[in-house]
């Protein structure tokens, strides 16, 4: 059980002691350092925020809390109900709202949730404006409105047909086509707000769609990140039912996730790959991913005469970057897709529609595309933490023992070889080290990854 702060909001597990869990006391008192933050940082008399929340169990009481919260300061909201974090991404500057909260611990099991925080633009929050809220916090430094100055709430479930509407739009997305290829595609939606957004948009694209776990009940029926060994069932699934795919989402529905014809894993670091492929063979330019992502979106952005360039881990490093580099697409290798002609979000909507339409494109099956990419093997793995390791002297360690390669501490540690790399670094969203290798074949990164497990373990005593 525990509560992670940190500059991109604030998670924990459900239950527990105050201030080592997310309680209801720690939503409510987070929810008042974001609004305060924003009376602060806004010259406007009257705030709007945005709010939605995934399909877990714990999404309502949470829900209630943040959203009485925001009344309380005076805040009025715009109250999305059940969403995914790109629809409240996109309803922010719709609404002209001056931020957003999205109630959902994202990839995490069951047990956990979230407060995604979103500025005025529907982005996530830069590292300076989060540790602004989490000394707001600290301090519980809150001033309440009084009875007549309350905020108002406005319900407006709509927003993620709306959403659906303004990705159909997209130049790049084509629907008609599509609907020329009678695809069938199974979808888990892992019994959250996926199972709703994804088959619709699926369905409004012509497309017939097996449902698997699509019930928005939160009773995720696996580990909700789409990773290989959590994903049997739809991979049994595409093949009995002759299906052209399968897609799967987490439960907020920015990774995203597909199942080849053959029932075997495309890949989700080759999720960005493909649709950047789609996306650069129309309109060229650069592309940015984190540095814990796949060498192939290199690869593919040179061969359409862009530049790739790599960021620290996290959207809001990949999007800042993006802006810079007047990137044509970008994301995360976890299968997130950010694409700034719809927004600067991860997006599994958007990700789905213009895969769609670059599959209509093919004369390929998705395992035949697949098999047209760079082949680059990874191997993800991490170390759990205990308070006695100082994860910053043992990555300072291993930087000195390998400072005649060619090394980034950007964002922890990466080492990259010749022909393979490492990367190491402290996760923002649990009390782990993560290891991630790269290599031209699945043993070489799994031997990679194997030895450096080993040596930060040495270094750290474990």
């Amino acid at each position: 059980m525990t509560l992670i702060k940190s500059i991109s909001g604030i998670r924990g597990t459900i239950g527990g002691k105050v201030g080592d869990n997310l309680t209801p006391v720690d939503a409510v008192k987070f929810a008042s350092a974001y609004g305060t933050f924003l009376k602060q940082n806004t010259a406007k008399d009257k705030l709007k925020v945005v709010i939605g929340r995934d399909a877990r169990i714990s999404g309502p009481m949470i829900h209630n809390l943040v959203v009485n919260t925001l009344v309380g300061l005076g805040i009025d909201v715009i109250d999305l109900g059940l969403s995914t974090t790109p629809t409240v991404e996109i309803a922010v500057p719709m609404e002209k709202a001056d931020g957003g909260i999205i109630l959902t611990a994202s990839h995490n099991p069951k047990q956990w949730n979230a407060l995604k925080l979103l500025n005025a633009k529907g982005e996530f929050l830069s590292g300076a404006d989060g540790a602004k809220i989490l000394e707001i916090a600290e301090a519980e430094a809150f001033d309440f409105a009084d009875v007549d100055a309350l905020g108002e709430v406005t319900e407006n479930h709509a927003y993620m047909d709306i959403h659906i509407d303004e990705v159909l739009e997209l130049p790049l997305v084509d629907a008609d086509l599509v609907k020329t290829k009678k695809f069938k595609v199974v979808v888990d939606g892992v019994n959250s707000s996926g199972g709703i957004i994804i088959p619709n948009l699926l369905e409004q694209m012509g497309v017939e769609v097996v449902k698997l776990y699509c019930e928005p009940n939160g009773h995720f029926p696996h580990n909700p990140e789409p990773l290989k060994e959590h994903l049997g069932d739809i991979c049994k699934l595409v093949v009995e039912e002759k299906a052209d795919f399968g897609i799967v989402v987490d439960p907020d529905v920015d990774r995203l996730a597909f199942i080849s014809n053959d029932g075997e894993m495309f890949g989700e670091e080759y999720t960005l790959v493909a649709v950047a492929d789609y996306v650069l063979s129309k309109t060229p330019g650069n592309t940015v991913s984190n540095m814990s992502s796949s060498r192939a979106l290199r690869d593919i952005t040179e061969k359409h005469g862009g530049t790739y360039q790599a960021s620290a881990v996290g959207e809001v490093n990949v999007v800042e970057l993006m802006k810079k580099t007047n990137a044509i697409i970008g994301g995360e290798g976890n299968g997130g897709i950010i694409y700034p002609s719809s927004h600067y979000g991860r997006d599994s909507i958007v990700g789905a529609a213009l895969f769609l339409t670059y599959l209509a494109n093919q004369n390929k099956t998705v395992a035949e595309i697949r098999a047209s990419f760079p082949q680059y093997f990874m191997s993800k793995n991490k170390i759990e933490l205990t308070p006695q390791i100082d994860v910053d002297t043992v990555l300072a360690t291993l930087t000195e023992k390998y400072k005649s390669e060619n090394i980034s501490t950007i964002d922890g540690v990466k080492i990259d070889f010749p022909t393979e790399w490492v990367h190491l670094r402290k996760s923002n969203t649990e009390p782990i080290i993560r290891i991630y290798t790269e290599a031209p074949t699945q043993n070489e990164a799994d031997v990679l990854a194997e030895r450096f497990v080993k040596e930060l373990k040495k270094i750290a005593g474990i």
